[in-house]
């Protein structure tokens, strides 16, 4: 990878941080392998928190923008998991998504938002108020939509941690494999942006 590849931070909770993963089988590592591999010069650090709801993570955004050695070209916002598995209320994670992206928006960086849904056991009314914020976000701030990120693993035991919750490895190479071109669409689009 060339020593001025272009940055993607990817800013998230325990499914970019690389939960009970080796480092390197984590997703943003996975995912710069694959993007370089493919002709797709780039960086991805990860700025991950394993437990992070986005109310955790709007707290850490400013510090983490602002201690970037290099300015990402590209975002990556990962975050909701939590937020759900907690049972908080989804107005909360709207407002608080709403409020990370409109600070990316702030700084000029786009954004690609991997989504999430909620557990159907959460009932109806939780599933009505939690799923659309994705979409809804997305729209508002022109940002790029990955509708769910766990699509690629979720119900496949032999692709999930013995807590049915985080990919293993082998599902982080799915999810990377699912993704990665939306992504590196996205961050070409990006770098030309900025010529």
């Amino acid at each position: 990878m060339p020593a001025d590849a272009p940055v993607i931070l990817a800013f998230g909770d325990s499914l970019y941080a690389g939960y009970n993963l080796q480092p390197g089988e984590g997703y943003p590592p996975r995912l710069e392998a694959a993007l370089n591999a493919g002709g797709t010069p780039a960086r991805v650090v990860n700025a991950g928190v394993s437990g992070d709801t986005t109310s955790a993570a709007l707290q850490r955004l400013t510090f983490t923008l602002d201690n970037q050695p290099v300015k990402p070209v590209l975002a990556l916002v990962g975050l909701g998991g939590n937020d759900m598995l907690r049972g908080l209320p989804p107005e909360e994670t709207r407002a608080n998504l709403d409020s990370i992206l409109t600070e990316f928006d702030r700084r000029g960086i786009p954004v690609v938002l991997t989504g999430m849904l909620a557990a159907p056991n959460l009932g109806a009314d939780y599933t009505e108020r939690f799923n659309p914020i994705w979409p809804d976000m997305a729209k508002k701030h022109k940002a790029g939509l990955v509708p769910f990120f766990l699509a690629p693993v979720l119900g496949n035991s032999a692709l999930m941690l013995g807590d049915n919750v985080h990919p293993n490895a082998e599902g982080v190479n799915k999810i990377v494999a699912a993704t990665q071109t939306q992504v590196a669409d996205a961050l070409k689009k990006a770098v030309e942006s900025r010529k």
